[in-house]
């Protein structure tokens, strides 16, 4: 049950309403947890922000993965909704790859690398070993694009605890409960 009302799109700040039209207009409608989280200007437009420049590291496929393997590891079952659609609609990934996501890995072992480091990085809180770090470069990844990773680690956790505290009401396909893939 939500614990936060969406409010309807022209119900947002002022501040909030030129990002959350941005959005409405891209994805075709406006979802709950974006009208719900305008309702904070300073904190959703940050966040739109911080997405659109995330939006232009690794390739698609690695960042909707890492979406779908951080949502698994907080338990965000809105936003494993919304990752598993545009994994399957936007990034291409076969319903395979994305039950391998939310796992933390990847058939693709360059991807595999940056999934379970990014993995690593929520679990440990961001202390993962050397062996870790290694892992990661020999992979293929500049320290620029570990950067990233984390940044990304920590864009979708922002989300992830958004929705976790007030569970707005999906309008996402369903998909398998987290714990039981």
């Amino acid at each position: 049950m939500s614990r936060i009302t969406a409010p309807k799109p022209e119900q947002v700040p002022a501040d909030s309403k030129p990002t959350l039209d941005a959005f409405t207009k891209n994805i075709g409608f406006t979802p709950n947890m974006l009208a719900s989280f305008a309702q904070s200007p300073i904190a959703f437009n940050a966040w739109a922000n911080l997405l659109g420049s995330l939006s232009k590291v690794l390739d698609v496929k690695t960042r909707d993965s890492i979406g779908l393997a951080v949502s698994e590891v907080n338990g965000c079952n809105y936003c494993l909704t919304v990752h598993s659609y545009t994994a399957e609609h936007m990034a291409k990934l076969p319903a395979n790859d994305i039950i391998l996501a939310r796992q933390g890995h990847a058939s693709d072992p360059k991807r595999d690398a940056a999934l379970q480091f990014a993995r690593k990085v929520i679990q440990s809180r961001g202390q993962v070993s050397d062996t870790d770090l290694k892992t990661v470069r020999d992979a293929g990844y500049k320290d620029a694009n570990i950067m990233e990773i984390i940044a990304l680690v920590a864009m979708y956790s922002l989300t992830n605890f958004f929705n976790n505290v007030f569970d707005p009401d999906k309008d996402f396909p369903p998909v398998t409960p987290a714990g039981s893939i």
